[in-house]
Protein backbone atom coordinates (compact mmCIF):
# COMPACT_ATOMS: atom_id res chain seq x y z
CA UNK A 1 0.00 0.00 0.00
CA UNK A 2 1.39 3.58 -0.83
CA UNK A 3 1.72 6.29 1.56
CA UNK A 4 -1.13 8.09 -0.57
CA UNK A 5 -3.31 5.70 0.30
CA UNK A 6 -1.99 4.98 3.76
CA UNK A 7 -2.55 8.78 4.00
CA UNK A 8 -6.34 8.80 2.82
CA UNK A 9 -7.12 5.77 5.43
CA UNK A 10 -5.68 8.05 8.25
CA UNK A 11 -7.90 11.26 7.28
CA UNK A 12 -11.04 8.68 6.70
CA UNK A 13 -10.14 7.51 10.68
CA UNK A 14 -10.20 11.43 11.76
CA UNK A 15 -13.26 12.41 9.89
CA UNK A 16 -15.17 9.18 11.23
CA UNK A 17 -13.88 10.21 14.90
CA UNK A 18 -15.26 13.36 14.76
CA UNK A 19 -18.33 12.23 12.98
CA UNK A 20 -18.70 10.10 16.02
CA UNK A 21 -17.73 12.62 18.63
CA UNK A 22 -20.01 15.67 17.20
CA UNK A 23 -22.84 14.54 15.31
CA UNK A 24 -23.40 10.37 17.14
CA UNK A 25 -22.22 12.09 20.68
CA UNK A 26 -20.36 8.36 20.78
CA UNK A 27 -18.10 8.42 24.31
CA UNK A 28 -14.56 9.40 23.06
CA UNK A 29 -13.05 6.27 24.75
CA UNK A 30 -15.57 4.58 22.66
CA UNK A 31 -14.62 5.99 19.13
CA UNK A 32 -10.98 6.37 19.90
CA UNK A 33 -11.07 2.46 20.13
CA UNK A 34 -13.50 2.25 17.39
CA UNK A 35 -11.36 4.17 15.06
CA UNK A 36 -7.92 2.30 15.86
CA UNK A 37 -9.67 -0.72 14.41
CA UNK A 38 -10.89 0.85 11.43
CA UNK A 39 -7.49 2.13 10.82
CA UNK A 40 -5.72 -0.56 11.68
CA UNK A 41 -8.00 -3.23 9.19
CA UNK A 42 -8.22 -0.70 6.43
CA UNK A 43 -4.15 -0.12 6.25
CA UNK A 44 -3.78 -3.85 6.01
CA UNK A 45 -2.83 -4.89 9.36
CA UNK A 46 -3.16 -8.57 10.29
CA UNK A 47 -6.28 -8.88 12.60
CA UNK A 48 -4.20 -10.30 15.36
CA UNK A 49 -1.74 -7.46 14.88
CA UNK A 50 -4.23 -4.59 15.10
CA UNK A 51 -5.68 -5.96 18.39
CA UNK A 52 -2.10 -6.50 19.44
CA UNK A 53 -1.36 -2.65 18.37
CA UNK A 54 -4.35 -1.99 20.51
CA UNK A 55 -2.99 -3.67 23.99
CA UNK A 56 0.38 -2.29 23.39
CA UNK A 57 -0.63 1.41 22.75
CA UNK A 58 -3.12 1.13 25.68
CA UNK A 59 -0.67 -0.12 28.21
CA UNK A 60 2.19 1.59 27.32
CA UNK A 61 0.37 5.13 27.85
CA UNK A 62 -1.99 4.02 30.91
CA UNK A 63 1.30 3.38 32.43
CA UNK A 64 2.71 6.18 33.12
CA UNK A 65 -0.74 8.32 32.55
CA UNK A 66 -2.76 6.65 35.04
CA UNK A 67 -0.46 7.06 38.19
CA UNK A 68 0.74 10.56 37.75
CA UNK A 69 -3.16 11.32 37.07
CA UNK A 70 -4.65 9.69 39.64
CA UNK A 71 -1.78 10.89 42.31
CA UNK A 72 -2.62 14.95 40.54
CA UNK A 73 -6.38 13.85 41.18
CA UNK A 74 -5.63 12.88 44.65
CA UNK A 75 -3.96 15.76 45.77
CA UNK A 76 -6.00 18.43 43.98
CA UNK A 77 -8.82 17.09 45.99
CA UNK A 78 -6.91 17.44 49.12
CA UNK A 79 -6.71 20.81 48.64
CA UNK A 80 -10.25 21.45 47.44
CA UNK A 81 -11.52 19.83 50.45
CA UNK A 82 -9.08 21.85 52.67
CA UNK A 83 -9.94 24.94 51.92
CA UNK A 84 -6.85 25.84 50.84
CA UNK A 85 -7.42 26.68 47.24
CA UNK A 86 -9.97 29.32 48.19
CA UNK A 87 -7.81 30.70 51.30
CA UNK A 88 -4.65 31.51 49.44
CA UNK A 89 -6.53 32.90 46.14
CA UNK A 90 -7.96 35.62 48.76
CA UNK A 91 -5.15 36.15 50.84
CA UNK A 92 -3.30 36.75 47.93
CA UNK A 93 -5.79 39.35 46.70
CA UNK A 94 -5.86 41.01 49.78
CA UNK A 95 -2.39 41.06 49.76
CA UNK A 96 -1.70 42.92 46.60
CA UNK A 97 -4.84 44.90 46.96
CA UNK A 98 -7.91 45.27 44.83
CA UNK A 99 -5.96 47.49 42.47
CA UNK A 100 -4.36 44.59 41.23
CA UNK A 101 -6.90 42.37 41.55
CA UNK A 102 -6.76 41.57 37.74
CA UNK A 103 -2.94 40.66 37.95
CA UNK A 104 -3.84 38.81 40.91
CA UNK A 105 -6.76 36.93 39.67
CA UNK A 106 -4.34 35.87 36.73
CA UNK A 107 -1.76 34.55 38.87
CA UNK A 108 -3.97 32.88 41.32
CA UNK A 109 -5.54 31.03 38.32
CA UNK A 110 -2.03 30.17 36.90
CA UNK A 111 -1.23 28.56 40.06
CA UNK A 112 -4.42 27.21 41.43
CA UNK A 113 -5.06 24.95 38.22
CA UNK A 114 -1.55 23.36 38.79
CA UNK A 115 -2.99 20.48 41.16
CA UNK A 116 -7.28 21.13 40.43
CA UNK A 117 -9.03 20.30 37.21
CA UNK A 118 -10.06 23.65 35.53
CA UNK A 119 -13.76 23.54 35.86
CA UNK A 120 -13.54 22.77 39.67
CA UNK A 121 -11.01 25.85 40.59
CA UNK A 122 -13.30 28.11 38.24
CA UNK A 123 -16.25 27.27 40.45
CA UNK A 124 -14.47 27.42 43.89
CA UNK A 125 -12.77 30.77 42.60
CA UNK A 126 -15.68 32.45 41.13
CA UNK A 127 -17.12 34.01 44.52
CA UNK A 128 -14.02 36.72 44.67
CA UNK A 129 -14.91 37.69 41.06
CA UNK A 130 -18.08 38.80 41.92
CA UNK A 131 -17.04 39.96 45.45
CA UNK A 132 -15.03 42.59 43.38
CA UNK A 133 -17.24 43.02 40.73
CA UNK A 134 -19.69 44.08 43.25
CA UNK A 135 -17.57 46.52 45.25
CA UNK A 136 -16.13 48.13 42.14
CA UNK A 137 -19.23 48.33 39.76
CA UNK A 138 -16.85 47.08 37.06
CA UNK A 139 -18.05 44.68 34.52
CA UNK A 140 -17.20 40.98 35.51
CA UNK A 141 -15.88 40.02 32.73
CA UNK A 142 -12.85 42.67 34.50
CA UNK A 143 -12.31 40.20 36.85
CA UNK A 144 -13.49 37.22 35.34
CA UNK A 145 -11.33 36.83 32.29
CA UNK A 146 -7.53 36.96 34.23
CA UNK A 147 -9.32 34.58 36.54
CA UNK A 148 -9.90 32.15 33.51
CA UNK A 149 -7.21 32.63 31.27
CA UNK A 150 -5.17 31.46 34.70
CA UNK A 151 -6.39 29.02 34.75
CA UNK A 152 -6.98 28.15 31.19
CA UNK A 153 -3.16 28.47 30.36
CA UNK A 154 -2.32 26.20 33.12
CA UNK A 155 -4.98 23.80 32.13
CA UNK A 156 -2.84 22.92 28.93
CA UNK A 157 0.22 23.74 29.39
CA UNK A 158 1.71 22.81 32.98
CA UNK A 159 1.74 19.05 34.26
CA UNK A 160 0.34 17.50 36.43
CA UNK A 161 -2.72 18.55 34.42
CA UNK A 162 -4.02 15.49 32.12
CA UNK A 163 -3.78 17.24 28.90
CA UNK A 164 0.35 18.14 29.09
CA UNK A 165 0.73 14.22 30.91
CA UNK A 166 -0.78 12.74 28.16
CA UNK A 167 0.77 14.11 25.15
CA UNK A 168 4.48 14.23 27.01
CA UNK A 169 3.60 10.39 27.41
CA UNK A 170 2.87 9.13 23.82
CA UNK A 171 5.55 11.88 22.29
CA UNK A 172 7.77 10.31 24.68
CA UNK A 173 8.94 13.53 25.89
CA UNK A 174 10.45 14.56 29.31
CA UNK A 175 8.33 16.72 31.28
CA UNK A 176 10.74 19.07 32.70
CA UNK A 177 11.23 20.05 30.13
CA UNK A 178 7.34 20.73 29.48
CA UNK A 179 7.10 22.71 32.72
CA UNK A 180 10.05 25.00 31.64
CA UNK A 181 8.48 25.86 27.90
CA UNK A 182 4.76 25.44 29.71
CA UNK A 183 6.09 28.44 32.16
CA UNK A 184 8.25 30.46 29.77
CA UNK A 185 5.27 30.39 27.18
CA UNK A 186 2.24 30.09 29.75
CA UNK A 187 3.00 33.04 31.76
CA UNK A 188 3.10 35.47 28.41
CA UNK A 189 0.41 33.69 26.94
CA UNK A 190 -1.93 34.87 30.59
CA UNK A 191 -1.21 38.32 30.79
CA UNK A 192 -1.66 39.09 26.97
CA UNK A 193 -4.93 37.20 27.51
CA UNK A 194 -5.61 37.96 30.91
CA UNK A 195 -5.32 41.46 32.52
CA UNK A 196 -4.57 42.70 28.81
CA UNK A 197 -7.38 41.48 27.14
CA UNK A 198 -9.96 41.41 30.45
CA UNK A 199 -9.54 45.14 30.37
CA UNK A 200 -10.00 45.59 26.50
CA UNK A 201 -13.59 43.53 26.67
CA UNK A 202 -14.48 44.85 29.96
CA UNK A 203 -14.70 47.96 28.24
CA UNK A 204 -16.59 46.31 25.40
CA UNK A 205 -19.44 44.27 27.29
CA UNK A 206 -20.98 45.49 30.91
CA UNK A 207 -21.91 42.16 32.70
CA UNK A 208 -23.04 42.95 35.98
CA UNK A 209 -22.78 40.32 39.02
CA UNK A 210 -25.84 37.56 38.86
CA UNK A 211 -28.64 38.24 40.77
CA UNK A 212 -28.34 35.11 42.46
CA UNK A 213 -25.06 36.16 44.52
CA UNK A 214 -25.67 37.63 47.82
CA UNK A 215 -22.04 39.34 48.96
CA UNK A 216 -22.60 38.84 52.77
CA UNK A 217 -20.96 35.10 53.61
CA UNK A 218 -18.26 35.27 50.62
CA UNK A 219 -15.40 37.11 52.04
CA UNK A 220 -13.21 35.78 54.21
CA UNK A 221 -15.72 33.15 55.14
CA UNK A 222 -12.58 30.03 55.54
CA UNK A 223 -12.04 29.27 59.29
CA UNK A 224 -8.67 29.49 59.62
CA UNK A 225 -8.26 26.85 61.88
CA UNK A 226 -10.43 24.19 59.12
CA UNK A 227 -8.02 24.91 56.12
CA UNK A 228 -4.44 24.19 55.38
CA UNK A 229 -2.09 27.41 56.41
CA UNK A 230 -0.97 29.50 52.82
CA UNK A 231 2.59 28.35 53.44
CA UNK A 232 1.40 24.77 53.21
CA UNK A 233 -1.07 24.99 49.96
CA UNK A 234 2.09 26.96 48.37
CA UNK A 235 4.90 24.27 49.18
CA UNK A 236 2.04 21.54 48.24
CA UNK A 237 1.77 23.31 44.84
CA UNK A 238 4.88 24.18 44.11
CA UNK A 239 6.82 20.80 45.42
CA UNK A 240 6.47 18.41 42.28
CA UNK A 241 7.26 20.96 40.20
CA UNK A 242 10.29 21.35 41.61
CA UNK A 243 11.38 18.32 41.92
CA UNK A 244 10.14 17.41 38.36
CA UNK A 245 12.24 19.80 36.80
CA UNK A 246 15.53 19.42 39.43
CA UNK A 247 15.71 15.81 37.51
CA UNK A 248 15.55 17.37 34.42
CA UNK A 249 18.07 20.12 34.81
CA UNK A 250 20.32 17.90 36.91
CA UNK A 251 23.03 17.13 34.62
CA UNK A 252 23.65 20.56 33.63
CA UNK A 253 24.12 21.94 37.12
CA UNK A 254 26.37 18.98 38.45
CA UNK A 255 28.63 16.43 37.85
CA UNK A 256 28.37 13.93 40.89
CA UNK A 257 26.52 11.09 39.41
CA UNK A 258 25.31 10.10 42.37
CA UNK A 259 23.19 13.43 43.00
CA UNK A 260 22.22 13.35 39.73
CA UNK A 261 20.75 9.63 40.56
CA UNK A 262 19.10 10.62 43.73
CA UNK A 263 17.27 13.67 41.91
CA UNK A 264 16.41 11.63 38.91
CA UNK A 265 14.62 9.41 41.59
CA UNK A 266 13.09 11.61 43.42
CA UNK A 267 12.12 13.54 40.76
CA UNK A 268 10.47 11.10 38.50
CA UNK A 269 6.59 11.65 38.27
CA UNK A 270 5.56 9.23 39.87
CA UNK A 271 7.93 9.43 42.93
CA UNK A 272 7.41 13.54 42.89
CA UNK A 273 3.69 13.46 43.48
CA UNK A 274 3.67 10.38 45.82
CA UNK A 275 5.72 12.62 48.20
CA UNK A 276 3.79 15.12 47.64
CA UNK A 277 0.81 13.67 47.92
CA UNK A 278 1.45 11.79 51.07
CA UNK A 279 2.76 15.56 52.04
CA UNK A 280 -0.98 16.90 51.77
CA UNK A 281 -2.78 14.09 53.27
CA UNK A 282 -0.40 14.40 56.57
CA UNK A 283 -1.02 18.10 56.54
CA UNK A 284 -4.86 17.55 56.11
CA UNK A 285 -4.95 15.37 58.95
CA UNK A 286 -2.91 17.16 60.88
CA UNK A 287 -4.20 21.08 60.43
CA UNK A 288 -7.68 19.85 59.33
CA UNK A 289 -9.06 17.87 62.02
CA UNK A 290 -9.28 15.20 58.93
CA UNK A 291 -9.49 11.49 60.19
CA UNK A 292 -8.64 8.94 57.92
CA UNK A 293 -12.11 7.87 56.74
CA UNK A 294 -12.44 11.21 55.28
CA UNK A 295 -9.16 11.44 54.12
CA UNK A 296 -10.42 8.31 52.23
CA UNK A 297 -13.35 9.70 50.98
CA UNK A 298 -11.44 12.81 49.77
CA UNK A 299 -9.51 10.66 47.70
CA UNK A 300 -12.10 8.48 46.23
CA UNK A 301 -14.22 11.58 45.40
CA UNK A 302 -10.66 12.99 43.32
CA UNK A 303 -10.30 9.76 41.11
CA UNK A 304 -13.89 9.63 40.23
CA UNK A 305 -13.47 12.29 37.28
CA UNK A 306 -9.83 11.40 36.51
CA UNK A 307 -11.03 7.95 35.23
CA UNK A 308 -12.68 9.15 32.42
CA UNK A 309 -9.40 11.49 31.64
CA UNK A 310 -7.42 8.22 31.85
CA UNK A 311 -9.76 5.77 29.63
CA UNK A 312 -9.61 8.58 27.18
CA UNK A 313 -5.89 9.43 27.19
CA UNK A 314 -5.23 5.20 26.59
CA UNK A 315 -7.36 5.04 23.64
CA UNK A 316 -5.36 8.01 22.37
CA UNK A 317 -2.42 5.95 23.22
CA UNK A 318 -3.70 3.02 20.99
CA UNK A 319 -4.79 5.29 18.25
CA UNK A 320 -1.11 6.43 18.04
CA UNK A 321 0.22 2.63 18.29
CA UNK A 322 -2.29 1.74 15.43
CA UNK A 323 -0.58 4.52 13.20
CA UNK A 324 2.88 3.61 14.06
CA UNK A 325 2.39 0.22 13.55
CA UNK A 326 0.44 0.40 10.28
CA UNK A 327 2.84 2.65 8.43
CA UNK A 328 0.78 5.77 8.50
CA UNK A 329 3.23 7.54 10.37
CA UNK A 330 5.74 6.74 8.12
CA UNK A 331 4.17 8.32 5.22
CA UNK A 332 3.05 11.71 7.16
CA UNK A 333 6.74 11.81 7.75
CA UNK A 334 8.09 11.95 4.31
CA UNK A 335 5.10 13.75 3.13
CA UNK A 336 5.86 16.52 5.91
CA UNK A 337 10.39 16.16 5.03
CA UNK A 338 8.87 16.94 1.50
CA UNK A 339 6.57 19.86 2.27
CA UNK A 340 9.17 21.56 4.33
CA UNK A 341 6.53 22.64 6.76
CA UNK A 342 7.70 22.93 10.51
CA UNK A 343 6.64 20.42 12.85
CA UNK A 344 5.83 22.52 15.31
CA UNK A 345 3.07 24.30 12.38
CA UNK A 346 1.65 21.15 12.00
CA UNK A 347 1.23 20.51 15.32
CA UNK A 348 -0.31 23.15 16.50
CA UNK A 349 -2.70 22.87 13.46
CA UNK A 350 -4.01 19.64 13.45
CA UNK A 351 -4.94 20.42 17.24
CA UNK A 352 -6.47 23.47 16.77
CA UNK A 353 -8.61 21.83 13.74
CA UNK A 354 -9.57 19.09 15.86
CA UNK A 355 -10.52 21.13 18.89
CA UNK A 356 -12.50 23.32 16.81
CA UNK A 357 -14.28 20.66 15.26
CA UNK A 358 -15.28 18.15 18.45
CA UNK A 359 -14.75 20.83 20.99
CA UNK A 360 -12.92 18.82 23.96
CA UNK A 361 -8.98 19.79 24.27
CA UNK A 362 -8.39 16.59 25.44
CA UNK A 363 -9.36 14.36 22.75
CA UNK A 364 -7.80 17.43 20.21
CA UNK A 365 -4.14 17.05 22.03
CA UNK A 366 -4.04 13.33 21.61
CA UNK A 367 -5.68 12.90 18.07
CA UNK A 368 -2.53 15.40 17.29
CA UNK A 369 -0.11 13.68 19.06
CA UNK A 370 -1.00 10.35 17.60
CA UNK A 371 -0.64 12.37 14.74
CA UNK A 372 2.54 13.74 15.39
CA UNK A 373 4.30 10.80 17.49
CA UNK A 374 5.59 8.83 14.45
CA UNK A 375 6.77 11.85 12.19
CA UNK A 376 8.40 12.90 15.36
CA UNK A 377 9.90 9.36 16.21
CA UNK A 378 11.86 9.70 12.53
CA UNK A 379 13.43 12.69 13.25
CA UNK A 380 16.12 13.04 15.48
CA UNK A 381 14.48 15.96 18.19
CA UNK A 382 15.80 16.83 21.57
CA UNK A 383 14.38 16.41 24.89
CA UNK A 384 13.93 20.40 24.91
CA UNK A 385 12.42 19.79 21.30
CA UNK A 386 9.84 17.60 22.39
CA UNK A 387 9.54 19.63 25.12
CA UNK A 388 8.19 22.65 22.91
CA UNK A 389 6.39 20.20 20.18
CA UNK A 390 4.23 19.34 23.50
CA UNK A 391 3.76 23.06 24.04
CA UNK A 392 2.85 23.41 20.32
CA UNK A 393 0.04 20.80 20.32
CA UNK A 394 -1.81 22.03 24.07
CA UNK A 395 -1.38 25.60 22.23
CA UNK A 396 -3.54 24.48 19.51
CA UNK A 397 -5.57 22.39 21.18
CA UNK A 398 -6.84 25.30 23.43
CA UNK A 399 -7.97 27.20 20.41
CA UNK A 400 -11.57 29.05 19.77
CA UNK A 401 -13.68 27.40 22.24
CA UNK A 402 -17.06 27.50 21.29
CA UNK A 403 -20.83 25.92 22.03
CA UNK A 404 -19.35 22.38 21.45
CA UNK A 405 -17.30 22.71 24.57
CA UNK A 406 -18.54 22.35 27.85
CA UNK A 407 -15.97 24.67 29.23
CA UNK A 408 -18.02 27.43 27.15
CA UNK A 409 -21.26 26.91 28.80
CA UNK A 410 -19.56 26.42 32.26
CA UNK A 411 -18.44 29.85 31.81
CA UNK A 412 -21.34 31.31 30.01
CA UNK A 413 -23.90 30.21 33.32
CA UNK A 414 -21.50 30.90 35.98
CA UNK A 415 -21.16 34.97 34.40
CA UNK A 416 -24.51 35.35 33.61
CA UNK A 417 -23.72 36.26 29.82
CA UNK A 418 -25.33 35.30 26.81
CA UNK A 419 -23.93 33.04 24.11
CA UNK A 420 -22.96 35.94 21.71
CA UNK A 421 -20.79 37.69 24.56
CA UNK A 422 -19.62 34.60 25.24
CA UNK A 423 -17.74 34.20 22.18
CA UNK A 424 -16.72 37.68 22.41
CA UNK A 425 -15.10 36.97 25.62
CA UNK A 426 -14.46 33.26 26.49
CA UNK A 427 -13.40 32.16 23.25
CA UNK A 428 -11.44 35.00 22.28
CA UNK A 429 -9.55 34.67 25.19
CA UNK A 430 -8.70 31.04 24.64
CA UNK A 431 -8.00 31.87 20.67
CA UNK A 432 -5.21 34.88 22.16
CA UNK A 433 -3.83 31.98 24.20
CA UNK A 434 -3.56 29.63 21.43
CA UNK A 435 -1.55 31.87 19.12
CA UNK A 436 0.46 33.45 21.61
CA UNK A 437 1.44 30.28 22.23
CA UNK A 438 1.90 29.57 18.56
CA UNK A 439 4.42 32.63 18.09
CA UNK A 440 6.05 32.18 21.42
CA UNK A 441 7.03 28.08 20.18
CA UNK A 442 8.10 29.09 16.86
CA UNK A 443 10.56 31.66 18.65
CA UNK A 444 11.43 29.73 20.58
CA UNK A 445 12.73 26.55 18.45
CA UNK A 446 14.90 29.15 16.86
CA UNK A 447 17.31 28.23 20.27
CA UNK A 448 17.08 24.82 20.27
Amino acid sequence: MDNLQLIAIAGIGIALLLLLVIYLRIAAFVALILVSLIVGIGAGMPLDGVIQSIKNGMGGTLGFVAIVVGLGAILGQVLESTGGIARFAQSIIQRFGEAQAQWSLGFVGFIVAIPVFFDVAFIILVPLVYSLAQKSGRSLLYYAVPLLAGLAVTHAFIPPTPGPIAVAEILNADLGWVIVFGALIGIPSMIIAGPLFGRYIANKIYVPVPTHFALQGNDDETDATQSLPISFVITIIGLPLVLITANTLAPFITTDQQVINTLSFIGHPFVALLITTLLAILLAHKYCRLDKNALLTIANKGLEPAGIVILITGAGGAFKQLLIDSGVGAALGEILAASGLPIILMAFTIAALTRIAQGSSTVAMITAAGLIAPIASLQTLSPAFLGLLVIAISAGATTFSHVNDSGFWLVSRYLGISEKDTLKSWSMLTTVIALVGLVMALALQAFL
